[in-house]
């Protein structure tokens, strides 16, 4: 009689998997030591007050999964923030400022990916340029902070409802969840998909497996550039301005979320639903740093990066211990 081995968790799971613990330790510490912290509201805030960066980190998902990067994200923030806002302030009907928004980000996003795939120039380079170019459109519109006073805009950012619990949701998180489970659903069935997982894992094999691998490497800046935008006007509905130094930073905070998630910079192996996990850690520090009240915000980066440079190290050993194909 045979005895059925465990059977083991793949490894590409890891990370991921990781992530998730983390989390849970992170907020269970939380909850052992503050009272309250716990609660149902605490959980649905972390959402509520990340649910522009939980969109901006399946768009980065996307692109580093091919074993791209973009730094233009931050700089396309306030530039979503700041169209939306001007074009309101100019008698613009809301869902033209919200097109406009949109539009502005997905076509600066396809730019760079053009330019990346038919120059081969390094994704680093391009998407430099483009959070340049971006920061400066802001101050071209206008270098004072706009307010947004559109009664629609301003029901959009103060309208909630209530979860079983007495538990209060805004909008931005279903939009932010909706996003969540679009891209999950793009990425793992779809044919776009499993081209952004091949292009990242082997672009020449990719190509002569005879995928789209171009379209894929074009296609994945145009999503992080519409996520971008669509971040960008939740950080407006957040913050009910739009200004050029809003997002300054932030797409340090969505790689470092993304990393944290469990994706490979290398790309190939990575998951929405990680990218979502490391947003809630990074919510989950700010959170234990509010509720103690004597620590300063910058904690929140030194225990960002340490977390960063472990799960960098986790990547490299799961790349030296991966089988050679």
């Amino acid at each position: 009689m045979s005895v059925l081995a465990p059977a083991r968790v793949p490894q590409r799971f890891l990370p991921v998997i990781a992530t998730f613990v983390v989390f849970a330790v992170t907020f269970g510490a939380g909850s052992v030591r503050y009272e309250g912290f716990a609660s149902g509201q605490v959980v649905a805030n972390l959402f509520i007050d990340n649910a522009y960066l939980i969109v901006l980190a399946v768009g980065m998902t996307f692109v580093i999964l091919t074993g791209g990067i973009d730094l233009s994200v931050g700089s396309v923030v306030a530039l979503s923030s700041m169209i939306a806002a001007s074009g309101l302030q100019a008698g613009w009907p809301a869902w033209l400022a919200v097109l406009a928004a949109l539009a502005s980000g997905t076509v600066l996003g396809l730019l760079m990916g053009l330019v990346i795939h038919h120059f081969q120039v390094q994704p680093f380079i391009v998407t430099l340029a483009g959070m340049f170019l971006a920061r400066g459109l802001c101050f071209l519109i206008s270098v004072e902070s706009v307010s947004i006073k559109d009664p629609s805009f301003r029901a959009a950012a103060t309208g909630t409802f209530e979860l079983p619990g007495e538990v209060t949701v805004t909008y931005t998180v279903v939009i932010a969840l909706l996003v969540v489970a679009i891209g999950a659903y793009v990425l793992h069935l779809t044919r776009f998909g499993r081209t952004v997982y091949a292009v990242g894992g082997n672009e020449a094999s990719a190509r002569l497996m005879g995928l789209a691998s171009g379209r894929a490497k074009v296609g994945v800046y145009a999503i992080s550039g519409f996520c971008s935008a669509l971040g960008g006007l939740l950080f407006s509905l957040y913050m009910l301005s739009g200004y050029g130094l809003h997002g300054v930073g932030m797409e340090l905070d969505v790689i470092a979320a993304v990393v944290i998630g469990g994706t490979l910079l290398s790309g190939g192996v990575g998951y929405v639903a990680g990218s979502l996990a490391g947003v809630l850690v990074l919510g989950t520090v700010q959170t234990l740093i509010s509720f103690d009240g004597t620590l300063t915000s910058w904690w929140t980066k030194i225990v960002i990066g340490v977390l960063l440079l472990a799960f960098i190290a986790l990547q490299r050993l799961m790349v030296h211990r991966r089988p050679a194909r």
